[in-house]
């Protein structure tokens, strides 16, 4: 009986137009939501996306493709369909800043998985990942490269949520863009041509291969697969994959000993080899050191697989399907 008085008298007490019972209800008010929120969050698992970096030159077909795997499910003769290579890519432009878009793929059946598929209008099983599409130009590269190694990327620079970041580990794939028709021409000087794409593909590759051996501990970081898509194969002047693979590999192995050349003519790394460490020509080998002729077999060393595989984002050919199928099997 007492401790009903005593809880009627707490009653009439809080309902009192006090400045105590006042001052209370303000702070109830405010940090009530803050607690709720922070209980929530801190419940909450988030999870990070599988990423994909395309790397390539300008002018590759970096920021077409990634237009045709956007576009939604519109000017198709089927509601659960993207449009065909015959539809019109919209027209692009260099870009000058990176681009991630978000992207859902099959979990169902990776062998016949389509880009044109609208997989959330069908409700099919599927997995979603970031594209990060990074500018080719020469003087934009090095900040292309270094999300190799970054910790984090965002599908917006000033996007905080971690429900919209990827880690190095989530960094699933790097898809390396070329221009089969322009190097099967003479355009020195050009972003297309010969050199200057397997430049820059042995630089993108050699910073996988420092990654994997520069790991600290016994645990190796996940490896990351490379696609090098020989596009535009829709073109009369372009060569078939099997042929773009063996003359970048010749072109590889050039640069390999004209950069080995360089650094012995520098004097750098000189004391290093005498000591039988290698020194810094080693680090800027790529593949089997010391080897005379450069393979992409060589980099599975260092667990990097590389695949060639061709196709085209307009105009006839055997399109974009199977990268998209590679995606697949990789994340």
């Amino acid at each position: 009986m007492g401790s009903m008085k005593m809880l009627m008298s707490l009653i009439e007490a809080s309902l009192q137009p006090t400045p105590t019972v006042f001052t209370i209800g303000i702070i109830i008010v405010f940090l009530f939501p803050f607690l709720l929120h922070y209980l929530v969050t801190r419940s909450t698992s988030y999870s990070t996306l599988p990423a994909v970096l395309l790397l390539g030159p300008s002018g590759s077909g970096k920021t077409a493709l990634t237009t045709l795997f956007e576009r939604g499910p519109y000017l198709s003769s089927s509601e659960s369909e993207k449009p065909s290579l015959q539809d019109a890519v919209p027209a692009t432009h260099t870009s000058q800043t990176p681009q991630t878009i978000e992207l859902s793929i099959s979990t169902d059946d990776t062998s016949t998985t389509s880009y044109k598929t609208d997989l959330d209008a069908l409700g099919a099983p599927h997995k979603k990942f970031l594209l990060i599409d990074t500018p080719g130009h020469a003087k934009l590269r090095n900040a292309a490269l270094s999300r190799l190694i970054d910790s984090k990327y965002s599908l917006n620079p000033s996007t905080t949520s971690k429900s919209t970041t990827t880690d190095n580990n989530k960094l699933k794939a790097v898809i390396f863009l070329v221009d089969a028709a322009g190097l099967s021409e003479d355009t020195s000087g050009s972003d297309t041509s010969l050199a200057s794409t397997a430049s820059y593909l042995y630089d993108a590759l050699l910073t996988l291969q420092k990654r994997a051996t520069s790991a600290k501990g016994s645990k190796a970081p996940p490896s990351i697969p490379v696609l090098i898509a020989a596009n535009k194969l829709d073109l009369f002047t372009a060569l078939p994959a099997a042929l773009v693979k063996s003359n970048l590999e010749a072109e590889l192995g050039r640069i390999r000993a004209a950069r080995s050349k360089g650094l012995l003519d520098s004097g750098v790394g000189v004391d290093d080899d005498l000591a039988g460490g290698g020194g810094d020509e080693e680090s800027e080998w790529l593949g089997e050191y010391g080897s005379e002729k450069f393979s992409f077999k060589q980099l599975m060393e260092f667990d990097i697989e590389v695949d060639v595989i061709g196709g085209n984002i307009v105009g006839d050919g055997p399109g974009a399907d199977k990268w998209w199928r590679w995606i697949a099997e990789k994340i």
